[in-house]
C-alpha cells in the first residue's frame, strides 16, 4: 500500500495510524520532518510494527536504506569547486546554502559540502560568520520560493559580490539562476550546484549555469527497502549479503543495519551515459524546451547547446 501525504506532517502520521490499525508489519517511512517520523516510529514500536528509515536516518528503525548523503554533499562539494576553475571565477565570495534544519539529510548533505569547502579555505558552518570568500545561510530550507528570499537578501547585503553559490538541490538553484538572468547574468559566470537531475537542472547544467548535479536512481533505493521488508515481513533478518554496514544514530550508540547506495555527479561530460540512458531525462524535452530570455545577452538555443555537447 503506497501512500503519499504531499508533504503534509499531519497525513503522514494518520496513514502511519491507518496502516497499523489495518494490522500491516512494515513501514517504510520517508517524510522530511524529524520529529514526525520519531511520532510514527513511537506508534509503530508500541504496535509492534517495524518501521524501515528510507531516504533519512530518524531513529531506530529495523533497517535504513538510503544514498549516501554525506557522499551526495562531497560531490556538491567538489563540483563547486571544479566549477570555479571552468568558470574562471577569480576572488570567489561563497554563498553557502543549506536544506531545511528540520530534514537530517541536510545536515549529511551540509556535512559533505563542508568538510571539501573547509579544505579550500572556506567557512561553510550553518549560522557563522563566514570569511573573506564565505558567506555562510543562517537557516536553510527545501522551498524554492524560500531559497529565492535568502539568496535575494545575501545578494543585496553583499553589494552583489557573490560570484558562486552552493544549492543544495536543482529545485532551489531553478529560481535564483532565473533571478540573475533578469539582472543580465551570462553563462560560466556565477556557478551553482545541484542534486535530483530535474529537467531544468540539466537544462541550466548544459546552458552554462549550473555546474552538475547528483544523480540517485529512485528505482535502486525502492528496490533495496522492498527486499527488506519482504524479509521483515516474513520474519526474518535481513541478510547480511544485503546489507552495506551498520549507521549510528547521532548522539547515540544506537547502529542501524544499512544498505547505502552510491549516488553520481552528473555534468553534461556524462549525462547522455547516465540519466538519458536511464530514461530519468528525455533528450527530445532536453533539448527542445524554451530557453528563458537573458537581458543584454544573446544566448543559443537549448538545442545548440546540446549540439555543442554531443547530446544526440
Amino acid at each position: 500500500n503506497v501512500q503519499n501525504a504531499q508533504g503534509s506532517d499531519s497525513l503522514a502520521i494518520a496513514d502511519a495510524e491507518a496502516d497499523i490499525s489495518h494490522k500491516d508489519k512494515v513501514l517504510i517511512v520517508d517524510v522530511e520532518d524529524s520529529a514526525t517520523a520519531a511520532t510514527i516510529q513511537k506508534k509503530a514500536n508500541l504496535a509492534g510494527v517495524k518501521v524501515i528509515d528510507y531516504d533519512r536516518l530518524y531513529s531506530k528503525g529495523a533497517a535504513y536504506v538510503s544514498f549516501n548523503n554525506v557522499t551526495v554533499g562531497t560531490l556538491i562539494g567538489k563540483g563547486l569547486v571544479t566549477c570555479l576553475t571552468t568558470f574562471k571565477v577569480k576572488s570567489p565570495l561563497l554563498y553557502v546554502m543549506d536544506g531545511a534544519a528540520t530534514d537530517p539529510n541536510a545536515a549529511e548533505f551540509a556535512a559533505g559540502y563542508d568538510a571539501v569547502l573547509t579544505a579550500k579555505g572556506f567557512a561553510p558552518k550553518e549560522g557563522g560568520s563566514g570569511n573573506a570568500k564565505t558567506i555562510a545561510e543562517s537557516a536553510g530550507t527545501w522551498t524554492p520560493s524560500v531559497a529565492l528570499t535568502d539568496f535575494q537578501g545575501a545578494y543585496s547585503k553583499s553589494n552583489n559580490k557573490i560570484n558562486a553559490v552552493v544549492t543544495p538541490n536543482d529545485e532551489n538553484a531553478a529560481p535564483i539562476i532565473s533571478y540573475l538572468q533578469g539582472l543580465g547574468l551570462g553563462p560560466k559566470t556565477i556557478p551553482f550546484t545541484g542534486q535530483d537531475a530535474t529537467l531544468q537542472g540539466f537544462q541550466n547544467i548544459i546552458s552554462g549555469y549550473q555546474c552538475g548535479t547528483v544523480y540517485k536512481p529512485s528505482w535502486e533505493e525502492a528496490q533495496a527497502a522492498a527486499v527488506a521488508a519482504l524479509y521483515l515481513d516474513a520474519g526474518k533478518s535481513i541478510p547480511a549479503s544485503l546489507l552495506t554496514g551498520k549507521t549510528t544514530i547521532t548522539g547515540t550508540s544506537i547502529n542501524v543495519p544499512t544498505v547505502e547506495l552510491n549516488p553520481t555527479w552528473v555534468t553534461t561530460a556524462n549525462v547522455e551515459s547516465t540519466v538519458i540512458k536511464d530514461g530519468v531525462i528525455n533528450k527530445y524535452a532536453l533539448c527542445t524546451g524554451v530557453r528563458p530570455t537573458v537581458k543584454g545577452h544573446h544566448l543559443p538555443t537549448f538545442a545548440a547547446d546540446c549540439k555543442t555537447f554531443g547530446i544526440k
